[in-house]
């Protein structure tokens, strides 16, 4: 599977709660950034917990707008992301940039910002 395919599979898992389709394109022991809560999760079990638990608060979406792959396995992808709490009034509505580490065709590593 190419990367923007890889991304843009995982952006709509994302958006319809697919876990364990996600899991599918991230490495086992994949670092993932808690943009919710602050740090990071390690893990599939540390990822469903940490998804689990927002969807119960917010609910987000995210939209690739681009893909860029800068080589040796560094993708950066600019998103569209909206977020509404559970009565679906907007908390966030604006671009952030993704940062992703693939290894052997797997996200290694996720970071938000920059």
């Amino acid at each position: 599977m190419e990367v923007a395919e890889i991304v843009k599979t995982l952006y709509q898992n994302f958006n319809e709660r697919n876990i364990d389709q996600i899991f599918l394109v991230l490495h086992k022991d994949v670092k993932w950034a808690n943009g919710w809560e602050g740090g990071f999760v390690h893990g599939h079990d540390e990822i469903r917990d940490y998804w689990t638990r927002q969807w119960k608060e917010i609910t987000p979406f995210v939209y690739p707008v681009s893909i860029k792959d800068h080589g040796e396995g560094k993708i950066e992808v600019e998103v569209h992301q909206i977020v509404n709490d559970r009565k679906g009034n907007l908390i966030v509505d604006g671009i952030v940039n993704h940062h992703f580490q693939m290894e052997s065709g797997l996200i290694r590593q996720f970071e938000i910002g920059k």
